[in-house]
């Protein structure tokens, strides 16, 4: 990835409830990051360890340990002065009745920024919709989602980020949700001779199940963030990316309003609470649609949405 790197080794030491002195060991390299959990007292739960989207490498009842790529696990891109930085954290999600308590950790790795670095410009592919009180918006962003994307053409296999939102104006808090997206080659999707199935049945990622696909870890409930790895489909041509954004009391979740990805070794996991990841059961045959309940002064909102034009190109 990249010849110039600070490699620097972090020991940390945490203590909580449940939990004895833990120690993080930390390890930046060029393109992989080893992060190792040691906890002597084995309070924890080793399982339910996560680095950023990431589940343990290895772990045995004392240790967990991370080996991973920088390109992977929601890590994060900021440029500072003369560093780049990646960050991203580390986080025990505790259980049910447990009494070893959730907490989370940052995790940053540190690099002298290149001297012939500089951030390529274009005009942000972008949509913004009204409806009722609500303000809808969904865009192409750039690697760690600062900002808006750098460019709109993305190399086969490379991350697609996508962040929808909802403005809450005047109304209680709602919980964002992508129920369907698509990809066809025309912005009408009417007038589509093909398309390119992303998000289905009521909230299933269904292209994480063959790709490295995933939703990210949410940063506000009224955000959905979408790293969508690059699929092969009308390789380079304007593609449009359609989607139904969805509106929804956050405490209402259920097999017809969710946000589900496959995580390979281990199923189908609820973004929102993986705890309750029975929900996203349905994902592999069909999430019939029930009568939806009100979050408040009427049902949730719908808001179908297309972002677009962006360019898929092959490697060859």
């Amino acid at each position: 990835m990249m010849a110039f790197f600070w490699h620097h080794e972090l020991l940390l030491w945490f203590v909580a409830v449940g939990l004895a002195a833990a120690e993080m060991k930390l390890d930046c390299g060029l393109e992989f990051v080893t992060l190792v959990w040691s906890d002597s007292g084995s309070q924890a739960d080793a399982s339910l360890f996560r680095l950023g989207s990431c589940f343990p490498t290895t772990f045995t009842p004392r240790e967990v340990v991370f080996n991973v790529e920088l390109d992977n696990c929601n890590f994060r891109r900021l440029v500072s002065g003369n560093e780049l930085n990646y960050t991203n954290d580390l986080f025990y999600m505790s259980s049910p009745g447990s009494y070893v308590l959730p907490f989370t950790l940052p995790v940053v790795c540190s690099y002298q920024r290149p001297k012939d670095w500089y951030p390529i410009l274009y005009e942000p592919v972008s949509s913004t919709y009204g409806v009722e009180d609500l303000l809808f918006h969904i865009e192409l962003m750039n690697a760690d989602f600062s900002g808006p994307a750098e460019t709109s053409t993305f190399p086969l296999g490379s991350m697609i980020p996508i962040m929808a939102s909802v403005e809450e104006v005047a109304h209680q808090p709602l919980l964002l949700l992508l129920e369907e997206c698509v990809a066809a080659t025309t912005s009408d999707l009417e007038t589509a001779v093909e398309t390119y199935t992303i998000i289905t049945n009521k909230g299933c990622l269904v292209d994480s199940k063959i790709t490295r696909s995933k939703f990210e870890q949410r940063q506000k409930a009224s955000e959905l963030q979408l790293s969508l790895q690059a699929f092969r489909f009308e390789l380079g041509q304007e593609v449009y990316i359609h989607c139904t954004m969805f509106a929804w009391d956050p405490n209402g979740l259920d097999g017809t309003k969710k946000a589900c990805h496959y995580v390979k070794g281990h199923g189908w996991e609820l973004l929102d609470n993986p705890v309750y990841s029975s929900i996203c059961d349905c994902c592999d045959s069909s999430c019939k649609t029930r009568r939806a309940r009100s979050p408040g002064a009427g049902n949730g909102l719908f808001q179908k949405a297309v972002i677009g034009p962006l360019v898929i190109t092959d490697l060859a």
